[in-house]
């Protein structure tokens, strides 16, 4: 058949894989290949997590509840959130 012909065995995949892996060479090889790759996801990494720290903490002292009041209803609204009004 010719579907047969087409789908590979798995031994000759593994082989294949192993072909493939044994033309990267040692560790220190793929690094050196790689230096501008592994150097930009390094600074990516670095500013997501400066980003992600500055949204947690700026956005926490946000009162986007808040927004769109004006004048006492904004200050009541402030002070319910931040947990200072006392009802009863």
């Amino acid at each position: 058949m010719v579907i047969d012909g087409i789908v590979s065995s798995p031994l000759r995949r593994h082989q294949s894989l192993k072909k493939q892996w044994g033309e990267l060479g040692s560790c220190s090889t793929v690094i050196n290949r790689h230096r501008y790759l592994l150097t930009a996801l390094l600074l990516l990494g670095f500013l997501c997590t400066v980003y992600l720290y500055f949204a947690v903490t700026l956005g926490a002292r946000n009162n986007s509840s808040c927004y769109g009041l004006t004048g006492n209803d904004k200050a009541i609204c402030q002070a319910i959130s931040k947990g200072k009004l006392k009802l009863f």
